[in-house]
């Protein structure tokens, strides 16, 4: 039997205190600065804390939905029913080896990347300025500029759907572009990267050229998700939205990026409305003008 989300917080809080909240506005835990209300938002600090509340969540009948640095997402108006995870502070812990490092899921990666160049290891320049956690760099197989995190990922640790805390093999994640086929409600909690020694000056000009490129073509100052969508086979999906003539195209207070036309930024007050019609558009034109369908990059959840 479904059991209301109240007697879930009340059973979660007398262990997690404050870091169990009802209603919470997810808008202030997104990069988009967007979305409506979490029925519960809980921040557990290590992967036991975590695996009861997925435990508990499945017990209660509640769905679970991690929210994690909350780049890379759009959350619907309507908010998010059931359970969100955030994870806290005690996933953010690094411990380095002497050919790698095992990082928390909450470590932010281009942190990552770059302390690992100042230990003179190489492996994740490409992650420079990418706004996610290693947590969200798994599930999407985040990368840029020729490389993805799957290049250098050795084991995954996490809780399963039923609450059990589970280690995954190479050979047991399968990598594609901007995804990875992790197990129904699997969460990753801590990765472990094999890395490679290199001239830390030769691995520091590396780091600096793609944080340029990011500089030069990404918009700044305005809040967003980072790319909508994914470059379709030998081609970019901003080149194709711009060829359509769509950039600068605003909906409601969200408007496609002048800089960069796979990037759509929320001017101040957008809804997640505003954003998705951006999206419908731009798939549209781009499919009228040349019969490219563009699949969106970021993920859409919640209720619309």
């Amino acid at each position: 039997m479904v059991q209301t989300t109240a007697a879930l917080r009340d059973e979660l809080a007398r262990r997690m205190g404050d870091r169990v909240r009802g209603a919470e506005s997810l808008a202030r835990h997104t990069s988009f600065r967007i979305g409506g209300p979490a029925d519960l938002l809980v921040i557990p600090n290590d992967a036991t804390e975590l695996a009861r509340i997925v435990a508990a969540a499945a017990a209660h009948g509640h769905p679970c939905t991690l929210l994690g640095a909350g780049s890379n997402l759009l959350v619907g108006d309507g908010g998010i029913a059931g359970v969100v995870v955030k994870l806290g502070p005690g996933f953010r812990r690094i411990e380095w080896q002497v050919d790698g490092v095992l990082a928390g899921a909450a470590v932010q990666l281009g942190k990552l990347a770059r302390a690992a160049v100042a230990r003179g290891l190489g492996g994740l320049e490409h992650a420079e300025g990418i706004p996610g956690t290693v947590g969200g760099a798994v599930f999407m197989n985040a990368g840029a500029y020729g490389g993805d995190v799957s290049g250098a990922i050795e084991s995954v640790d996490g809780v399963d759907a039923d609450g059990g805390l589970r280690t995954l093999s190479l050979a047991a994640l399968a990598f594609g572009y901007r995804r990875t086929e992790l197990p129904p409600g699997f969460i990753v909690t801590s990765v472990r990267f094999g890395l490679t020694s290199g001239e830390p000056e030769t691995l520091a000009q590396r780091l600096r050229e793609i944080r340029d490129r990011r500089v030069a073509s990404q918009p700044h100052g305005s809040a967003n998700a980072g790319s909508i969508f994914k470059n379709p086979a030998g081609d970019h999906a901003g080149r194709l939205i711009e060829a359509a003539g769509l950039k600068g195209r605003r909906v409601g207070r969200a408007r496609i990026s002048e800089r960069h036309a796979n990037f759509i930024v929320n001017e101040g007050g957008a809804a997640a409305a505003d954003v998705q019609a951006l999206m419908a558009e731009a798939q549209r034109a781009v499919w009228e003008w040349n019969g490219v369908w563009l699949e969106p990059e970021i993920r859409l959840v919640g209720r619309w």
